[in-house]
């Protein structure tokens, strides 16, 4: 039996492309990896990415969910709240898409996943630390090098 390992990417359905990458690029800076067509780009997170499709048909989620780990959340929440997208003041922060895509975004200091010191520096985020809270659960589930 295979065991899991990670996640190479997750899909992310969308209305329109171009809106939709302008929409994120307004609370997250990313460099697009590619495109395949006018329906399909990909965002780069190092060594993972969105593949972003147009085309949702669906509605809204209202509980299924996605984590996007950035290195500022609160740099997040600050310019969703200036853009008017309807977040929480404190705490969690979980915010819906235009498209109905509910997001959930985490500070990578305060998780146990982790990124290698060479994907980390490749990606301009050198000296990226863990708070002793993520440290010592990275410990305890034995994942420490």
């Amino acid at each position: 039996m295979a065991r899991l390992v990670g996640i190479n990417h997750i899909a992310l359905e969308v209305g329109d492309l171009d809106d939709a990458l302008d929409w994120y690029r307004r609370f997250f800076q990313f460099e697009l990896r590619g495109r395949a067509g006018p329906r399909m780009a990909f965002i780069d997170m190092g060594d993972q990415f969105i593949a972003m499709a147009a085309g949702r048909s669906q509605p809204a989620d209202e509980s299924r969910h996605f984590g996007l780990v950035v290195d500022d959340k609160e740099a997040v929440r600050a310019a969703l709240l200036e853009a008017g997208v309807a977040v929480r003041p404190a705490g969690s922060l979980d915010f819906a898409d235009p498209w109905g895509n509910h997001v959930q975004v985490v500070d990578y200091r305060d998780i146990q996943f982790t990124k290698t010191p060479s994907v980390l520096s490749a990606m301009g985020l050198d000296g990226l630390g863990k708070t002793e809270a993520a440290q010592r659960e990275i410990r305890e589930r034995g994942l420490a090098g």
